[in-house]
């Protein structure tokens, strides 16, 4: 799915779509950003010496999950971030770099669902976590 096919799905627009890309490969979601360096929090975090927040890589691994509740998706459905557990910072990543996600769905107890996931840069583990959704009808 290309970025015009996510927005099906995804509410995001502009700055804070996170995915260029996804495909879904059995029951995984595998995404993709690259990193321009023009990114509003390049700004401020930090200058100088430019490293993607935290909240932000969390929030690639949500928005690249969600697209595996496609099917359960309406118009009128909106995804909210429930929880984060268990999330670890491994490598920094900074502007030029592409991450690589993989991200699962643990369990489904609609309205709720459980997901876990990891992103990398070169092959090389940056963050992990697991998180919940609550889905909400707009």
């Amino acid at each position: 799915m290309n970025q015009e096919e996510l927005k099906q799905i995804l509410p995001h627009r502009d700055a804070m779509l996170l995915v260029d890309e996804t495909e879904l490969i059995g029951n995984e979601a595998h995404g993709k950003y690259h990193f321009t360096g023009d990114e509003w929090f390049f700004k401020g975090h930090f200058p100088g010496n430019p490293i993607v927040p935290g909240v932000i890589l969390c929030e690639i691994l949500a928005q690249s999950a969600v697209v595996l509740l496609k099917q359960e998706a309406s118009k009128d459905a909106l995804y909210l971030f429930a929880g984060l557990d268990k999330v670890r910072f491994r490598e920094s990543v900074r502007p030029g770099d592409v991450i690589e996600t993989e991200c699962i769905i643990t369990k489904s107890r609609p309205p709720f669902y459980f997901a876990k996931g990891q992103g990398y840069v070169n092959g090389k583990l940056c963050v992990t976590a697991e998180f919940s959704f609550a889905m909400k009808k707009e």
